[in-house]
C-alpha cells in the first residue's frame, strides 16, 4: 500500500530503545537546538518584527518577497537575481532534485556527513552515491574515487562546507578540481553553507563560499537555522551561480518549483530585517560556547582517545578504541548517563568514532566528557595486553 520510498522497517533502533529506557539523568553530548542549549535571544527585538501589518496581506512572490530577497542578496554580496528563498535547506535540495533530476539519476554526497541526504533523495526518487573524504594530518576530498564514484546517471556533487560533523572546510585547490571535474560531466554543484559562519581556526586556503564560481552551475545554501541559531522561523535560502545563461534558466525553473509550493511564510519575511539585526549578538555566544567547549574535549580526553580537530561548524569527532564497535561504546556510555552518537550516524567508513556537538551547555558537556573519558580508560585498561608470566627460563 506504502511507497518504497520510504523505509520498510520502521522500528526503533537499539540506541533509542536504551535512551528511552534509561531512568536517571542523561549528560546529552548531542544536542544541536540552539534553542535548548541556553542562549539568551533578544525577545523584545526579535518579536517586534512580527507586527508587520503587511503580513496579514497573501500576496506572494515565488522566488519570495523582494524585500527580504535583496537582505540575503546584501548579506551574500551577490546581486539579486540569483537569490531564491525557501523554508529550509532541506526544502532547497528537495527543490535542486527536482531541478536537476530524474527519476532514477544520481547524486553525489561526501562520506562522512548528514545523514539526511540518503532520505530526502530517496524521496524524490533519485540515489545518492558517496564520495570518501579521508583523514591525515585533516580531512581531505578523494578525488580518484569521486570520479570513480561518477555514472551517467550523475547529476550533481554536494559538498557540505564546513562538513557536517568532520568541521572540515574545503581548500582552494578542492575547489579548483571540483570545478573542472563537474565541466568536465555537466555536473551541477550543490554547496550547504549553513556553518561557514562558525570558522574555529584560521585557514587562508579555505573557501568559506562558492557564490563565486563561474564556470559552472552551483547553488550555495543557507538559512536561519544556523545563522542565527533559529531553526523553528523556517527560512533557508540558495544563491545560484555559474555562467549566466545557465544561471538565469535554472532560475526560471526553480521559480516554477518555488510557485507550485508558494511554502515561504510572509511574516518571516517581513521580520527578517529584525533576524538578521540580532545574528551579531547570538552568534558571539554560539562561537564562545563552541570555542570553550572544543579547548575543554582538547584537554579533558583520555590519551586513548584522538581528536579530530574540526576547523568549524558545531561538531567534534572522537576516535575511540575499537576494543568495542560504535555501537557498543554509544550503549554502554548511556549505561553511564551520558549520550554521544556513533560514527556510522554519518557514514564513516571504519570504526570506532563518535561524534559530540559542542553547541551542550559548558557544565554538561564537561561533566559527560569526563564520564566519557573513565569508561573509555577503564575500557582500555580492561583490556590491556598482559605480559606473559615469568618463567625461571625467563628469569
Amino acid at each position: 500500500m506504502f511507497s518504497s520510498r520510504l523505509p520498510s522497517d520502521l522500528r526503533k533502533n537499539r540506541i533509542a530503545d536504551a535512551i528511552g529506557a534509561y531512568r536517571g539523568e542523561l549528560l546529552d553530548l548531542t544536542e544541536s537546538n540552539p534553542t535548548r542549549a541556553g542562549f539568551e535571544y533578544p525577545a523584545a527585538r526579535i518579536l517586534s518584527g512580527f507586527g508587520d501589518e503587511r503580513a496579514l496581506v497573501y500576496d506572494p512572490e515565488s522566488a519570495g518577497l523582494e524585500s527580504a530577497r535583496e537582505l540575503v542578496a546584501t548579506h551574500h554580496r551577490v546581486s539579486l537575481d540569483r537569490v531564491m528563498l525557501t523554508t529550509s535547506t532541506s526544502e532547497a535540495y528537495a527543490w535542486l532534485f527536482k531541478l536537476l533530476c530524474d527519476p532514477g539519476d544520481q547524486v553525489l554526497i561526501p562520506r562522512p556527513s548528514y545523514p539526511l541526504f540518503e532520505m530526502l533523495a530517496r524521496l524524490e526518487s533519485i540515489e545518492t552515491r558517496t564520495y570518501p573524504l579521508r583523514h591525515h594530518h585533516g580531512w581531505f576530498v578523494d578525488f580518484d574515487a569521486l570520479r570513480a564514484a561518477i555514472t551517467e546517471r550523475t547529476r550533481a556533487v554536494v559538498v557540505v562546507n564546513p562538513n557536517n560533523p568532520t568541521g572540515s572546510y574545503l581548500k582552494r585547490d578542492e575547489l579548483r578540481q571540483m570545478v573542472e571535474i563537474c565541466r568536465e560531466h555537466d555536473l551541477a554543484l550543490i554547496s550547504d553553507e549553513v556553518f561557514a559562519d562558525y570558522a574555529l581556526v584560521p585557514d587562508e586556503g579555505r573557501v568559506s563560499t562558492l557564490t563565486g564560481v563561474r564556470d559552472v552551475l552551483s547553488f550555495s545554501l543557507s538559512g536561519l537555522s544556523k545563522l542565527i541559531g533559529m531553526p523553528q522561523m523556517k527560512l533557508g535560502w540558495m544563491v545560484v551561480s555559474g555562467p549566466a545563461a545557465l544561471r538565469a534558466s535554472a532560475m526560471s525553473r526553480l521559480e516554477m518549483i518555488a510557485d507550485t509550493y508558494l511554502s515561504v511564510g510572509t511574516p518571516v519575511q517581513y521580520a527578517l530585517p529584525n533576524l538578521l539585526g540580532v545574528r551579531g549578538e547570538i552568534q558571539s555566544q554560539i562561537m564562545k560556547r563552541l570555542e570553550s567547549n572544543l579547548t575543554l574535549l582538547r584537554g579533558g580526553l583520555d590519551s586513548h582517545c584522538t581528536l579530530l580537530e574540526p576547523e568549524g561548524g558545531w561538531y567534534a569527532t572522537v576516535r575511540v578504541p575499537h576494543v568495542r564497535s560504535e555501537e557498543q561504546w554509544v550503549l554502554e556510555l548511556i549505561s553511564r548517563g551520558v549520550l554521544a552518537q556513533p560514527g556510522y550516524f554519518y557514514d564513516f567508513d571504519s570504526e570506532a568514532y563518535l561524534v559530540l556537538s559542542l553547541l551542550t551547555r559548558a557544565e554538561v558537556f564537561e561533566r559527560g566528557v569526563r564520564r566519557l573519558s573513565d569508561c573509555v580508560a577503564q575500557t582500555c585498561g580492561a583490556h590491556a595486553i598482559q605480559p606473559p608470566p615469568r618463567t625461571k627460563s625467563s628469569a
